[in-house]
């Protein structure tokens, strides 16, 4: 499963789940699954999320060693 700092990126700018789901357009429950490592974003969503917090992809998710 692909890791992420999704959580840590929010709290770096004091934004909730729902702030962040609303600002790229997606529901809160989407992103608490993205944290959760349960679903892996699409190319465009990953995209905007690292364009949301001024960073790159590489920035918030990373491959697992087994993927």
């Amino acid at each position: 499963m692909m890791k992420n700092s999704l959580k840590v990126e929010r709290a770096k700018k004091d934004m909730t789940q729902q702030d962040l789901a609303d600002q790229i357009g997606v529901s809160r429950q989407t992103i608490n699954s993205i944290e959760a490592g349960k679903y892996v974003p699409s190319t465009v969503l990953a995209l905007k999320l690292a364009k949301c917090f001024e960073i790159k992809v590489e920035d918030i998710f990373d491959l697992d060693e087994n993927d």
